[in-house]
């Protein structure tokens, strides 16, 4: 076993788990979860069932990722933010045939205490700010903030917010904006 797991949390039996990988105190990982290789998994974290999460992620504490959800490589979910998985869940009424996939791109920051209600895509590298609400998708690079979140402008993939002449002093990096779609994307 090449991964580290506290004693006081549990993983169900079909459960995969990359090298390097933490799991934290009080945690619950639910049969036909996927967890990729060297990822930071903190406290009272429940995953599953049948959630991807790519390599190198960091989720804080109090997070609970249901099924539906997909986080790609390099993603920080910060401390209790909440992901949905069903849009119009009752209690009397079993809706999990209902499930709308949630994707979060490779890079992609969630501020503490967000919500993304289900069945949008994260841009790889976007940020979204604390306590923010998710009902639409939030494109590449971009920077979302509110309730409902909008777009207030633009960040790196070093974090830093880019500025209008889209280049980023804090790590040199140039962008370019495609004038048809009004996306943003790293000029090589």
């Amino acid at each position: 076993m090449d991964y580290f797991i506290h004693e006081s949390s549990y993983v169900d039996d079909g459960v995969s788990i990359g090298s390097g990988t933490r799991i934290w105190h009080f945690c619950h990982i639910i049969s036909g979860s996927r967890i990729g290789e060297e990822c930071k998994i903190g406290q009272n974290i429940v995953i599953g069932p049948d959630v991807i999460i790519g390599n190198r992620c960091k989720i804080q504490n109090n997070v609970s990722i249901y099924k539906g959800v997909t986080l790609e490589d390099n993603v920080f979910c910060g401390p209790s933010m909440v992901f949905t998985n069903v849009f119009n869940p009752r209690a009397h009424i079993r809706r999990m045939h209902e499930v709308r996939p949630t994707v979060v791109k490779s890079g992609a920051t969630l501020g503490a205490n967000c919500t993304v209600v289900c069945g949008h895509t994260i841009g790889s590298y976007a940020f979204v700010g604390a306590g923010a609400v998710i009902t639409q998708d939030v494109p590449d690079y971009a920077l979302v903030a509110g309730n409902p979140s909008r777009q207030i402008g633009w960040v790196c993939q070093c974090g830093e917010k880019i500025p209008s002449n889209l280049y980023c002093s804090h790590c040199a990096m140039q962008y370019k904006s495609d004038d048809r779609t009004g996306r943003l994307f790293l000029e090589f």
